[in-house]
């Protein structure tokens, strides 16, 4: 387990490993929420970065519901 301390003023620093694993960059923003008790950050993705997400779901099928008429 890696830990961090927060600074007088409320900050804290991500640890080397985890920057490393999601490539966070400096001035990078993260969305923070608290869930249960815990503090979650998670990167908010620029639309560049969202390119292409979805191709893993490619192979899901889709229907159309038919047109209905009115």
């Amino acid at each position: 387990m890696t830990t961090s301390l927060l600074s007088p003023k409320y900050q804290i620093v991500i640890p080397k490993e985890i920057r490393q694993k999601l490539a966070l960059k400096p001035g990078q923003r993260l969305s923070v929420t608290e869930k249960n008790g815990h503090i979650e950050l998670t990167p908010v993705l620029t639309p560049e970065q969202l390119v292409g997400i979805l191709a893993d779901c490619a192979h899901i099928p889709f229907e159309r519901e038919p047109d209905r008429e009115f």
